[in-house]
This record gives C-alpha cells, sequence and structure tokens, in this order.
C-alpha cells in the first residue's frame, strides 16, 4: 500500500477524532480537507471565515461553528474508513477555490503570491539554477555577515544554487536575536506557525507562540538538516568591508576568535546583521552610578537573584511586557517606569500550548499544518494594515489631542480601549495610566493574554509614570517624588534600531564610509543595495520592518531570492560588478517616504523607534506584503550600472 500519510488517521478511533475536530481551527481544516480529498463542496458558503486577524473563531457562531466541525469530523471518519481516497494532486481550478475560501477573491498575481507562500509543492523560493552551470570554474565566492534567520536563509539558498560561501558569526552559535536574547518571558509575538521558513515548516510547534529556547532549537535545527552550519565561522566579527575599484570585490576585515585580524576577500557581501540587534540604554544622569546589579533586557545577567529584591523595570515595550509578569511573583517588590504606555492587542494564547487534539490533527491530517500556516499569513498579510492608514483630514477629538489617525484608526482605538478597560474595572488611577494618548499603530502594538494589567494590579507592583531625573548609587530620583530605593534595575529601552550595520564600517567607491555618507538616515533601494556599493546586498534593511501585517521572515525570504537572483545575474557575465541606480534608488526613497507618511506612524507628531534622530521613517514599509513580492521577483537590469 502506498504511503498517503493517513496512517495515525486509520489508527484513531472515532472519539478521538471528533475530540480533536472540536479543538482544530476550522477554516484551516477545512480547506485541508477539500485539498486532500479534492471536494470542494465542504466549503459551504455559510462557512465562510470572517478574515479580520482579531475575528473569534473567524467570525462563525456557534451554530454554523458546531456544523462545519461536524461536516470536518464525518470527513476525517471517512478518510479514515478508506470511503474517501486522497488525491494525488489538486487540480489549479479546485486548489484556486480552496485558497478563495481562506483568502477571499483576488487577482491571478495575488494567487500565484499565495500559492508561492503555501509552498504545496516544497520550496518554490529555492534557485532554479547551480553556479557550475553557469560558470563552470570560475571563482566566485559570496561572505554573509550573520547566523541569525536572515543570514541562514542566504546560506542555505546560496548552497542550493553551489554557490561558494562563508557565514561570519560574532556569537558561539546562530539564532541572532533569539541566541543573545535570554530574559524570562522571551518569546515571539507572531503566531509560531507564521516565524518559520516558508519550506521549512513545523506541524509540531508545542505553543501559539513559541518561546525563545524552541525558537532558538529550531534556528539550530535548521544549520544542522540544511549543512549550513558548515560554513560558518563562530566567534569572528567583521570590523570593516572595504570596496577594491580595481578588482571589483570587496575586502573583509575580521576579528578572529583570538582576537587577531584577518582580511579575506568576496566577490559578493551580504549583511544579514538585522535592525535590532544593539541594545539602547537611556540616556539618564547618573545611570553608571547605581552600584547594584544593572542591565538591559538584551544582555540579562542569569547571576542576579531576583527572589525578594526591590527591582526597577525602565521601559514598557515588548520586552517589559514579557519580563514583569514573569518575575512579578519572585520580586519583593516592583517599580515599572513608563514613559508611554503601550497599545496591546488581545492574543488569549500567547502563551498557551496547542490543545493535544489540534497538534494531532496538524500531524495527521496531510496538508493541515501548511493551510493553517497559509490562513494565518492571509489574516496577517494585510492584517491591520488599513487600521493602520492615516487619513491627512482627520481631526482630533474635543481635546485636541492626536488620538486617532482615520476613521478604522478611530475604531481600532476603541476596540482596543476597551479590552484595556476590561481589566481594570475598579481602578480608575491605573486606567489612566495604561490607556495610550496617541493613535494605534503610531508606535509598536504588542500581543498580550492579560497578564501584564494582572500584574500591574499587583500589590506590590507600581506604575511609574513620572520622570526619572537621575539614577543614584541606591535607586531613582523621580520627578516630585525623591528617591525611589531599588535593589536591581533592569533596563527594557530597545534597541539602536536606526544605526544600521554598527559598529561595522563599509567603504565604498571613492571611499566613501556608508554610515558616514547616511549619517543616521539609512536609505536603500528595495532595503537591499545602495548606490556606491557596488555587489553589496542588505537583509532586514532600511524600511523593510512590517509592524501589522505579517513576519519578518517573508520579507527575508523575498530578498533573499532577489539577491540570489543578483548572483545569478553576476555568474552569467560578463560584468564584475553591480550597482544600483542613484536615480532609481532615490526614487524608490521618495515612494516609501510618500507611503509612510499615510501611515499613523508617519504622522509628523508620532514619536516611535520607527523615527531616526532626522525625524524620517527609515525602518518601517508602508504597503502590502503583495507589493514587496512583486518588486523582488528579481534584478531589472535597468535599475543597475554594470561593470
Amino acid at each position: 500500500m502506498r504511503d498517503d500519510g493517513l496512517t495515525a488517521l486509520r489508527k484513531a478511533d472515532d472519539e478521538k477524532i471528533r475530540q480533536s475536530v472540536a479543538v482544530a481551527d476550522v477554516p484551516s481544516l477545512l480547506a485541508a480537507l477539500a485539498a486532500l480529498t479534492g471536494d470542494v463542496s465542504l466549503l459551504r458558503p455559510e462557512f465562510a471565515p470572517d478574515r479580520a486577524p482579531m475575528a473569534v473563531d473567524a467570525g462563525l457562531d456557534a451554530e454554523r461553528l458546531a456544523l462545519a466541525r461536524d461536516v470536518a469530523a464525518r470527513t476525517l471518519l471517512r478518510l479514515r474508513d478508506g470511503e474517501i481516497e486522497p488525491v494525488a494532486d489538486l487540480d489549479p481550478a479546485r486548489l484556486r477555490a480552496v485558497m478563495r475560501y481562506l483568502a477571499g477573491e483576488g487577482s491571478d498575481e495575488q494567487a500565484e503570491f499565495l500559492a508561492e507562500e503555501l509552498a504545496l509543492s516544497g520550496d518554490p523560493g529555492a534557485p532554479d539554477w547551480r553556479k557550475d552551470d553557469l560558470a563552470p570554474g570560475v571563482d566566485f565566492r559570496v561572505l554573509v555577515i550573520g547566523a541569525g534567520m536572515s543570514g541562514l536563509l542566504a546560506a542555505h539558498r546560496l548552497r542550493q544554487a553551489g554557490v561558494d560561501h562563508v557565514v561570519i558569526e560574532k556569537n558561539e552559535d546562530v539564532g541572532g536575536t533569539w541566541l543573545e536574547n535570554r530574559y524570562p518571558g522571551c518569546r515571539v509575538d507572531v503566531p509560531s506557525h507564521l516565524y518559520s521558513y516558508s519550506f521549512a515548516a513545523r506541524s509540531d510547534w508545542p505553543d501559539h507562540y513559541s518561546d525563545r529556547d524552541t525558537l532558538l532549537e529550531y534556528w539550530r535545527d535548521f544549520a544542522d538538516s540544511s549543512g549550513v552550519r558548515s560554513s560558518i565561522r563562530f566567534r569572528t566579527e567583521v570590523t570593516e568591508a572595504a570596496f577594491d575599484e580595481e578588482a571589483g570585490v570587496w575586502d573583509v576585515r575580521l576579528r578572529t576568535a583570538d582576537g587577531a585580524a584577518e582580511t579575506v576577500r568576496a566577490n559578493v557581501v551580504i549583511s544579514a546583521v538585522g535592525q535590532l540587534n544593539r541594545p539602547a540604554l537611556p540616556a539618564i544622569e547618573g545611570r553608571d552610578s547605581f552600584a547594584g546589579p544593572a542591565f538591559h533586557s538584551a544582555r540579562w545577567d542569569d547571576s542576579v537573584d531576583l527572589r525578594g529584591k526591590r527591582v526597577a523595570v525602565v521601559g514598557t515595550g515588548a520586552s517589559a511586557l514579557q519580563i514583569v509578569p514573569s518575575i512579578v511573583d519572585a520580586v519583593g517588590s516592583m517599580a515599572v517606569f513608563q514613559r508611554s504606555a503601550p497599545w496591546l492587542a488581545p492574543a488569549p494564547t500567547l502563551t498557551e500550548p496547542f490543545p493535544e487534539g489540534m497538534s494531532w490533527l496538524l500531524d495527521a491530517v496531510p496538508g493541515y499544518a501548511k493551510w493553517y500556516r497559509f490562513w494565518l499569513f492571509n489574516q496577517y498579510a494585510e492584517g491591520l494594515l488599513r487600521y493602520a492608514r492615516r487619513d491627512p483630514d482627520w481631526r482630533p477629538d474635543a481635546s485636541g489631542a492626536p488620538r486617532a489617525a482615520s476613521a478604522a484608526n478611530e475604531e481600532l482605538r476603541a476596540r482596543l480601549t476597551g479590552y484595556l478597560c476590561a481589566q481594570i474595572p475598579d481602578d480608575p488611577q491605573l486606567r489612566a495610566k495604561v490607556i495610550p494618548d496617541y493613535p494605534p499603530a503610531s508606535k509598536r502594538m504588542l500581543r498580550d493574554n492579560g497578564a501584564w494589567i494582572a500584574a500591574l494590579r499587583r500589590p506590590h507592583v507600581e506604575l511609574v509614570t513620572e520622570p526619572i531625573e537621575r539614577i543614584t548609587p541606591t535607586g531613582i530620583a523621580v520627578a516630585g517624588r525623591g528617591e525611589m530605593p531599588f535593589d536591581v534595575i533592569v533596563y527594557a529601552t530597545g534597541f539602536q534600531a536606526g544605526d544600521f550595520l554598527a559598529p561595522m564600517k563599509i567603504i565604498g567607491r571613492g571611499g566613501v564610509d556608508l554610515r558616514a555618507r547616511w549619517d543616521g538616515d539609512a536609505t536603500a533601494y528595495l532595503g537591499m543595495t545602495v548606490p556606491g556599493f557596488p555587489n553589496l546586498f542588505l537583509m532586514y534593511g532600511p524600511n523593510t520592518n512590517i509592524v501589522v501585517n505579517g513576519s519578518v521572515i517573508f520579507f527575508s525570504e523575498c530578498s533573499a531570492r532577489y539577491i540570489l537572483e543578483a548572483v545569478k545575474t553576476l555568474l552569467k557575465g560578463p560584468h564584475k560588478t553591480m550597482e544600483v541606480r542613484p536615480d532609481v534608488c532615490a526614487r524608490f526613497v521618495d515612494e516609501v517616504d510618500a507611503g509612510n507618511a499615510l501611515m499613523a506612524w508617519g504622522a509628523p507628531e508620532a514619536r516611535s523607534w520607527y523615527k531616526n534622530r532626522h525625524g524620517r521613517v527609515s525602518q518601517n514599509w508602508p504597503f502590502s506584503l503583495l507589493e514587496y513580492w512583486r518588486r523582488t521577483r528579481e534584478p531589472n537590469p535597468a535599475d543597475f550600472v554594470f561593470d
């Protein structure tokens, strides 16, 4: 008998199947069953899901939800009993019908875009060429900086294409930010099935949102199973890369594990160092005078015992939201210092494991994990994007404060405010502190399961909103309150996101220092390539951050494909270098700036790490994922100057 992937299903009894379906995600399960059986009649109009990211049970009322679960369970029972045979391949028309059920109507281009992300056929993003076929015998090497998510992906694609490469990693292992951040409660705020490569999806994620250790294990396993680990030089740091104009190559200076200096040559350099890897400590007077332990969340000091201690947490961003609930039971007392309140988006399963039945179905039903990932991707692909758009004609409320950026943004504000108020029915002072006074999406919105407010309501915890005046040897001096004594200070104050490529020195044509030229205002065509710096490509570069519509891994997969196509172009010759035209880059930057100006985070009054010190949004992508996918299918030769 051929292996059709139904072995586990055939061993299950009726109760196991029905109990599992009772905790399953219904829209994606029905889609998976329609694809598996070829029976698109399972996707009844009354089962059509609400695709909004915060819709409960996909918008299905109790009656329709129960009926949909019954249809799914009966289909699984018939598959188990051999009454239905799984189809080998789903014809294009039926595939489109299944995709339409989950994603809605769309253009042929959107269907192609979504089908690629679905990755039913394996790995659509893999290069369809090999270096030995294009340029046998040609000496060509690529150097990748960083072995985090993007660097591993770049190395994997280069390996698939048979291109000689080396990865330089300053740490002792892979994982990037997931290796360096190990604070209590550290986890991703994107669903686990989305926070993975489309071509290396897992069906056995233990939690809805993976914790740091699980994600680090994923990157380590990928480095091993893909063979990429063998090309990584650990505990080695790039200090400088200088372009040799005569030879058309990069000389990259390294600091090795033993502190020695070394120079290697590469035809192409790919920077995969990311944006969020250098901690930002606040410029507070006396910060270095504190006599007790004080450290940044990204440099967590495991040797410090917090039990019974008086702890100060400075900051209320993403890291603080995870740290505070995780240590609240251990500390003697805690003060959380807030400059501005974060908007919280409900995620009830944020720290919850997948129900056993859901996990079983993801493994037992062929294709279910991919369709579940597709369903999540489609929800997040546009996600809250329309709610984050800014209407320049929108007028502030009666108070005169710009509390919303558009009618849709006002609607989102009302929903999120209601979510916060419901958690604080009897404490108007705390409620006033935690409701932000700026439009949602102006700053990063955080996923929450209620643990943040619950921690702040504990009797030994205080949310401090008065400004910090200075740090003293024994505590923190607060405006209007004097000194508050502490034993430990934790700085949950984010990263130096705007200083791209720091601390490396990148020297291009004419001896131009890239970071000096940027002067804190980084720009790059498609976030990847810069005029005057041939054969240099950036991953997770300027304006490729997405904050309301998906996972950054999607952008990394797009950029990896684009960069590999650029490498292919160079291998085909006859040119050694390709350099984006200044006018092409400038036009792109103007487009992105205009787009960001129409987002909540681009409003003149908006203040966040999305903006650099010049006031320009140098982080975020303001358009759809489809738009970035469209632009990065392959390099347009007309955009470049070749030498």
